[in-house]
């Protein structure tokens, strides 16, 4: 079905991402040098932090190429992080003078095709696309702080970061790595855990990914605002009216009385946007349905031992020792 926004497509499947021995990328020579991981999913790690070799071509171009608009607004996380709803949340705040409810984009395109991740349409070769997207534009990376452009650090854009706790993470990381069709050996929910563990997955370490972002939001709370998944489910209200506010659109007095913020908030819930036919249907390889699981807080209950649990906690307060950050 045909977007009713011209300017905005469905994003190009997982196949269209190239292996790294069959591009003819610049970078290749550079990733080839860089520490490897095989583990049924070949990652390389890169100024401190493990990516898939897939990727690694666009976000070394979105580093050297990309250039913010001031007006854009960057969505960064932490893959399985609550991406797909903040995306939805931002897209539908930022554009609600532009679009009906009834006559929406979110209602014939996934979040993640009104919000395009930018390292991934450098890896496709599909970078292009980006600047035929109207202004203002909502952008969304998975990079760690240190591993965006100098672009967007040095840019007036704002840059959204959301987190979520880790064992939520890593729980919903490991269902939806088990989907991927290309993948001829999906790991065991053990192995996933150990590789979590080390930070070999990803954007891993997570810890490491989330505390960048959150040690410049303390030096410069202006650009960057921190939003946790878990204060969302709980204060979807609060947190809409927060990002709102951040991104240099809050709402007028009228918009609150006419209940605005609730409109939203109901429109882009997980259970509105997963009954939708959109969010049922299949890209390449990978169907949009695998972004709506259940968007629950303590999932990770079901998938994991109390050794587990115990271990992963562990690791998390030994590596935000020193800081006054909590999930």
């Amino acid at each position: 079905m045909e977007a009713k926004d011209s300017k905005l497509r469905p994003r190009p499947p997982l196949t269209a991402l190239p292996e790294l021995d069959e591009t003819d990328s610049k970078y290749k020579e550079l990733i080839l040098t860089l520490p490897k991981d095989e583990e049924r999913v070949k990652h390389r790690k890169y100024q401190g932090f493990w990516y898939s070799e897939r990727h690694l071509p666009g976000i070394l171009a979105m580093q050297e190429v990309f250039k913010p608009r001031p007006n854009d607004v960057i969505l960064a996380s932490f893959p399985k992080s609550g991406a797909t709803w903040l995306k939805a949340l931002t897209f539908t705040t930022m554009h609600r003078d532009k679009y009906a409810f009834s006559d929406h984009p979110l209602l014939e395109l996934n979040p993640h095709d009104c919000v395009p991740f930018i390292e991934n349409h450098y890896a496709y070769r599909d970078e292009q696309y980006l600047e035929t997207l109207p202004s203002p534009r909502v952008l969304a990376t998975h990079s760690a702080y240190s591993t965006l452009p100098e672009s967007i650090m040095t840019s007036t854009c704002p840059i959204v970061y959301i987190c979520r706790e880790p064992k939520d993470v890593l729980v919903s990381y490991w269902h939806m790595i088990t989907k991927l069709e290309y993948l001829k050996e999906p790991p065991s929910f053990a192995q996933t855990f150990e590789s979590f563990c080390e930070g070999r997955v990803h954007g891993g370490p997570v810890w490491e990914h989330v505390l960048e972002y959150y040690t410049k939001s303390l030096c410069n709370p202006e650009k960057i605002l921190i939003l946790k998944y878990k204060q969302m489910l709980e204060c979807p209200i609060d947190g809409v009216m927060r990002l709102a506010n951040f991104i240099g659109c809050p709402f007028s007095e009228d918009e609150l009385k006419n209940g605005l913020v609730e409109k939203i908030i109901e429109f882009c819930s997980f259970d509105k946007l997963k009954d939708l036919d959109v969010n049922k249907n299949e890209i390449g390889n990978l169907k949009n349905s695998y972004f709506f699981r259940k968007g629950t807080v303590g999932d990770w209950k079901n998938c994991m031992t109390p050794v587990m649990a115990n271990k992963l906690d562990k690791i998390t307060e030994e590596k935000l020792r020193g800081f006054s950050f909590t999930f």
